[in-house]
């Protein structure tokens, strides 16, 4: 016999097998993309992923209806302004409380998305319900997700009249090698993926070369408008940006500020960003022992980047791999030059050594520091790498971006023959 517990579970099992075998009645009605939501996990969260969706929002907005679909709340107010007109729907609030079968499915964990994903943990089978739901009542429209927990869910249940666009926002090669083989198994299923580097672009077309999704290109992010104005480049301060993570590798730009506060007393370092307490305290410490707490200063997140960049003379990036890196982008247009590791992906197809940033190829602290320092003391270069900056980051304004998002929706819209996407396996 069957308990409780095992009775709600399998009742929640039956009604996602019902969505899911429901996609074999459905009928094909004409495919458009007046219609567009974006599914994100936590839009009222911070992080690059979600400034720069809400970014493209904002711009798709001003000719489709747009829709912000939010996995999952867990803050009352949003930590970024959210684009006027673009309304923000949440599947499972968590700020308000839930009757007792959504908190006993709650606590039992997805079962649609692979545990390599990095949002697993956020995820549960209540979520399943209200995600496989959702795609189930689509009647039309385009649908982009934005990790690849949604974009396998959206490739093996979307009705075949949604147009599915899949976006990547770090690399192929940061996933685990399980998620890696259900990306190369589910993705042929897209109507489109985008990549935001050349870099990772190469890799998923090898990856996907036996069933690539039927547009496969790449389109970077766009630069938010920042408030704050162009750097004057002459406060004594450099800038961190990122979570306090170990991808962002602040451990090696602490041991870097070692060698610039001998040379350079009077400059001070400012890392922007949030992490967990205990990560926190493990960097402040390192800090503390480097007898730099002076020097160094750990600067908590902020929803104001710009103000602090133009208050900036020098962007430092230490990070160990980058998707992309958006924050060196937001540098640029604020006339800031940037140092930063030649570290996978991003740098290096966005600055253009020795014209508007110094890429580091060596991966020693030591290298960092003298690339730092040969800006504090070179005032002519300095200021040379801001203005050319600026020029480069003018490619990535959100009208120059905006456009070959539109001319990827009106190519997909002018290919309206339906897919087959039948079930396959089980994600």
């Amino acid at each position: 016999m069957l308990t409780r517990g095992r009775r709600v579970v399998a009742r929640a099992a039956v009604k996602l097998l019902k969505l899911v075998n429901a996609r074999r009645a459905r009928k094909a009605v004409p495919r458009g993309t007046r219609t567009i939501r974006i599914l994100l996990l936590h839009a009222y969260g911070m992080g690059g992923t979600i400034r720069t969706v809400l970014n493209l929002a904002a711009y798709l907005a001003r000719d489709h209806e747009v829709e912000i679909i939010s996995l999952i709340r867990t803050a009352e107010e949003p930590f970024f302004d959210l684009p006027p007109g673009v309304p923000v729907r949440f599947l499972d609030d968590r700020t308000v409380p839930r009757g007792w079968f959504a908190e006993f499915l709650a606590r039992r964990p997805s079962r649609l998305v692979p545990e390599e994903e990095k949002a697993y943990l956020s995820m549960s089978l209540l979520t399943d319900l209200r995600l496989v739901r959702f795609l189930r009542s689509l009647r039309g429209g385009v649908v982009i997700g934005t990790r690849p927990g949604f974009n396998l869910v959206m490739g093996l249940l979307a009705p075949p009249e949604v147009l599915t666009v899949g976006q990547e926002h770090v690399t192929l090669e940061s996933h685990g090698p399980a998620l890696q083989a259900d990306i190369k198994r589910r993705y042929g299923k897209l109507d489109a993926f985008t990549t935001l580097t050349q870099a990772d672009l190469k890799d998923y077309t090898k990856a996907l070369k036996a069933q690539p999704p039927k547009r496969l290109l790449r389109i970077p992010n766009a630069i938010p408008k920042l408030a704050g104005e162009v750097s004057s480049l002459e406060e004594k301060v450099v800038v961190g940006i990122g979570r306090i993570v170990w991808a962002k590798g602040f451990d090696r730009l602490v041991n870097a500020w070692k060698t610039v506060a001998v040379a350079h007393p009077d400059w001070v370092l400012r890392i922007y960003g949030g992490g967990t307490p205990e990560r926190e305290e493990k960097l402040q410490n390192r800090i503390d022992e480097a007898g730099l707490s002076d020097k160094v200063f750990l600067m908590g997140s902020t929803p104001e980047i710009g103000v602090e960049l133009s208050k900036s003379s020098i962007y430092a990036v230490s990070s160990r791999y980058e998707g992309f890196g958006m924050t060196i982008l937001e540098a640029m247009s604020k006339g800031v030059p940037v140092v930063s590791f030649n570290c996978p992906h991003g740098p290096k197809e966005i600055i253009t050594d020795e014209h508007d940033g110094l890429l580091v190829r060596s991966k020693k602290a030591a290298a960092l520091a003298a690339g730092i320092c040969r800006l504090i003391e070179d005032e002519e270069l300095r200021r040379r790498l801001g203005a050319n900056a600026l020029a480069t980051s003018a490619q990535y304004e959100m009208d120059v971006i905006g456009a070959q998002w539109g001319a990827l929706l009106a190519d997909l819209e002018d290919r309206r023959e339906l897919p087959d996407r039948s079930l396959g396996t089980p994600v």
